[in-house]
């Protein structure tokens, strides 16, 4: 039987019994309100009946004391009357449902009637001066005989009413105290069909949704599942899950014991692998030195020589001008002299400055590699400041404007970092386009925020350097900071390496750089530095 039955017919069984004992008890509440309503109306019925004596027993002693006194002023016409059909006209509306009392209450209306007649009647007499005769026991104290008869009627309606209000009385007593045992029944009822209900879900689905949790908990922490739970509702089918669950997490970890086990050979060779390219770029590095070093001393030779030619030319050219030769050597001579040789010699020194050149960048790019730093913590406020103010003669060249912002502390080498922004504004007043004022702008970005639950988290600053120069074609931003290339080549001249020895620097303390332009906008590189001591 699938879950979803189970607990249908938990929920409608009781639900069920619940609906018959309410009705039972709404039927016993209905019909106790109906025994109050009967006797409600038994006591309105009393109250009527005693209070419509007094209003006629005050009319005849009117009537009798105005024939006595010969004022028929004293005699109420209208105003008792009203008041005596109204009370008889409510009585007949209680007593609707009875008609023995019924016809009782027209019996009074009728002596009523007849009584008033006479009262009027006796009224008008007085009014004329007739004689009263003929109504002269009216005044020895005699009661008229139509109250008399609505004195009677009136005794039997009471005799009546109180019968019917002490067996009203009698039922609705009977009534709530059944009402009352129906309460109580349903509430012991409603009270156990819940705890059978419980008990059976308890027994039926609690237990098995215990064994059910417990497995998810064992699933959770590693531990063996618990035996397969049997039925084929969603309890055991879910447990199912759970212990294929089981099954394919052993499997999923054994295999990741072996991808653990592998991936630790793996990093052990990687490690293996970046020592050596450590090692070989450190080789590198000190065969680029020892070869630029040794290099510059047969250049240095070249340019001696080059110049001593230069100068055995000039001496050449002035013993050919002192010298008597026929015209045609002496042109000869001088076209030699002046020509081929100075060209040549041209040449050579332009090629010899050149790998120079070249030799003095890459001792630059080697000495980034290897010097050795001085860590501590650096104010590049202060090396911006330095930078600028030995700038200051190509800012006032070139009319430009640099702007500093407020720069937060870095971790690093303090004369590194001022190298680091010395080529990048260098750069910058390089670049300016002739064609607007040059603006320079030097600052930091907010820092952002650090994780502090990693063990290795180190807060970072993001420095940048803006300008409004020529900026950089985009097919060229990813080739900036390679060795030897070199943009707009026919505004300035330079070997191409200094943002090469940026990147090499900047890497060096932990951090980055990159550079986003905009061709004929300007450019702006930034500088990302440690903030605080970097474990390498």
């Amino acid at each position: 039987m699938k879950l979803f039955t189970k607990g249908l017919l938990l929920i409608a069984i009781p639900s069920v019994v619940e609906l018959a004992l309410l009705g039972v008890v709404f039927d016993t509440q209905e019909r106790t309100a109906q025994a109050a309503r009967w006797v409600d109306n038994s006591k309105q019925i009393l109250y009527q009946s005693s209070a419509i004596v007094d209003p006629l027993l005050r009319q005849a002693a009117r009537v009798r004391t105005a024939m006595v006194t010969g004022d028929a002023s004293l005699i109420d016409r209208h105003a008792v009357w009203v008041e005596l059909n109204d009370r008889l006209a409510k009585l007949d509306a209680l007593v609707a449902e009875t008609p023995a009392q019924a016809e009782r209450v027209h019996s009074m209306r009728r002596a009523i009637d007849a009584y008033r007649e006479q009262s009027v009647a006796i009224s008008r007499a007085l009014h004329e001066g007739r004689s009263l005769r003929s109504y002269i026991s009216l005044e020895t104290g005699e009661l008229p005989e139509q109250i008399a008869v609505f004195r009677e009627e009136l005794a039997q309606f009471d005799a009546a009413a109180s019968v019917l209000d002490v067996e009203r009385s009698s039922a609705l007593g009977e009534r709530r105290e059944l009402q009352q045992r129906a309460l109580i029944a349903a509430a012991f009822g409603s009270m156990l069909i819940w705890a059978v209900t419980a008990f059976v879900f308890a027994r039926g689905i609690g237990q098995r949704l215990e064994v059910l949790t417990d497995n998810a908990e064992r699933l959770g922490s590693g531990r063996p599942l618990a035996a397969p739970l049997s039925g084929s509702d969603e309890i055991a089918a879910l447990d199912a899950v759970l212990h294929q669950t089981d099954a394919r997490l052993r499997e999923a970890e054994a295999g990741q014991q072996a991808l653990k086990t592998e991936l630790e050979s793996r990093a052990r060779e990687l490690a293996a692998v970046n020592e050596e390219l450590r090692q070989e770029t450190q080789d590198n590095e000190m065969f680029i030195y020892s070869v630029s070093h040794d290099l510059r001393s047969p250049l240095v030779n070249l340019q001696g020589f080059s110049r001593e030619l230069h100068v055995s030319c000039d001496e050449l050219d002035g013993l050919v001008g002192q010298a008597r030769l026929p015209d045609n050597e002496a042109r000869r001579m001088t076209q030699i002299l002046d020509g081929d040789v100075r060209e040549s010699l041209h040449y050579l020194r332009t090629a010899v400055a050149r790998a120079a050149a070249i030799i003095d960048a890459l001792l630059r790019i080697s000495r980034a590699g290897r010097l050795e730093y001085q860590w501590q913590r650096v104010s590049v406020g202060r090396a911006v400041a330095r930078v600028v103010d030995g700038l200051q003669g190509t800012i006032d060249q070139r009319a430009a404007s640099v702007t500093v912002r407020e720069l937060p502390p870095a971790w690093g080498d303090p004369a590194a970092v001022e190298q680091i922004f010395s080529n990048l504004i260098g750069n910058a007043l390089t670049f300016l386009d002739p064609t607007r004022s040059g603006r320079i702008e030097v600052g930091a970005l907010a820092p952002e925020p650090v994780d502090d639950s990693e063990p290795r988290a180190v807060r970072m600053r993001t420095y940048y350097v803006r300008d409004n120069g020529l900026g950089i074609p985009a097919a060229y931003l990813s080739k900036v900071f390679r060795a030897f290339q070199r943009l707009h080549a026919d505004v300035a001249s330079g070997d191409g390496i200094g943002l090469a020895v940026v990147r090499r620097t900047v890497e060096r303390h932990g951090g980055r750089v990159w550079v986003e332009s905009a061709e004929g906008a300007g450019s702006t590189f930034f500088v990302v530095l440690p903030e605080q001591p970097v474990r390498f």
